[in-house]
C-alpha cells in the first residue's frame, strides 16, 4: 500500500482476462479455450491441454463468446484465422459443460 502499512503476504493466485468481456478474474473462474496444433478450437475444462489458450467467463460463457466473436477477440488471442474456430460447436460445448465443472474450484 502507498501509505506504508504492511500488506499480509498471502498466496498469489493467477489471474486471467476473459476475451469476451475483458474482465480480469481468478483463473479458476474462467474456462479455457484451446487451439491445438491441428484441428479446431475446443473447450479445455481441465486447463491442461497442449496448445494456445484463451479464457472465457464460466458463469456467462455464451454471452462472452458472442462478444468475443463480434470483436474478433478470440481469433486474435489464439493467433489464428476464423476458419479454425467452430463457433456453433463452442457455444454448444459451453451450454453442456457439467455444472460441477462450472462450480468446482479446480
Amino acid at each position: 500500500m502507498s501509505d506504508g502499512t504492511p500488506t499480509p503476504a498471502g498466496p498469489r493466485r493467477p489471474e486471467r482476462t476473459c476475451v469476451g468481456c475483458r474482465t480480469v478474474r481468478p483463473k479458476r473462474e474462467l474456462l479455457r479455450v484451446v487451439l491445438p496444433a491441428e484441428g479446431p478450437a475446443a473447450l479445455d475444462p481441465t486447463g491442461k491441454r497442449n496448445g494456445r489458450g484463451a479464457y472465457l467467463c464460466r458463469d456467462r460463457g455464451t454471452n462472452c463468446l458472442t462478444q468475443a466473436r463480434r470483436r474478433h477477440a478470440l481469433v486474435r488471442a489464439l493467433r489464428t484465422t476464423s476458419d479454425r474456430i467452430d463457433w456453433d460447436s463452442l457455444a454448444g460445448d459451453l451450454d453442456t459443460v457439467p455444472q460441477e465443472v462450472l462450480t468446482s474450484p479446480r
